[in-house]
């Protein structure tokens, strides 16, 4: 498997431990010499390893979890430090999350997750590329 499998299987185990609310999956994905910080969507940052497990133990105890599916996510490796870029379906809402990992003892470890709703329609949203325009085809496709 290389590096963008592994990480996105990195991915996909912490969305499977979110959606079965497993404590302990959740703790064993997340790094544990590295560190970590977690956004939740209208949360403040959280900095720490013991904060931002004990957000996730609350969340799971609280049964405020809601199904989740993950789709287009994309991952991108930079030697040690990989990140994914996804969508997170829930019922009724879009979000987009950024999930960023370390290799740790051979395996990909999670150090920071960050989730927020879409904003469908902005005003101050930039223009699209005209087919001319010599951009990055890439920027904005999560959001289409």
């Amino acid at each position: 498997m290389n590096d963008q499998a592994e990480v996105l299987s990195a991915n996909e185990a912490f969305y499977a431990a979110f959606s079965g609310q497993d404590a302990e999956t959740m703790d064993e994905l997340w790094s544990r010499r590295a560190p970590c910080a977690c956004i939740h969507p209208g949360w403040n940052v959280l900095v720490g390893r013991k904060r931002v497990m004990a957000s996730w133990r609350a969340i799971f105890e609280a049964g405020g979890a809601p199904p989740i599916e993950p789709t287009q996510a994309t991952a991108h490796v930079l030697g040690e430090t990989a990140y994914v870029v996804c969508l997170e379906n829930l019922p009724g809402a879009t979000l987009v999350a950024t999930n960023i990992f370390v290799r740790e003892e051979g395996r990909w470890r999670m150090v920071h997750h960050q989730a927020a709703p879409i904003a469908h329609e902005r005003v101050d949203r930039p223009r699209e590329p005209e087919p001319d325009d010599e951009t990055d085809p890439d920027p904005g496709t999560l959001l289409n």
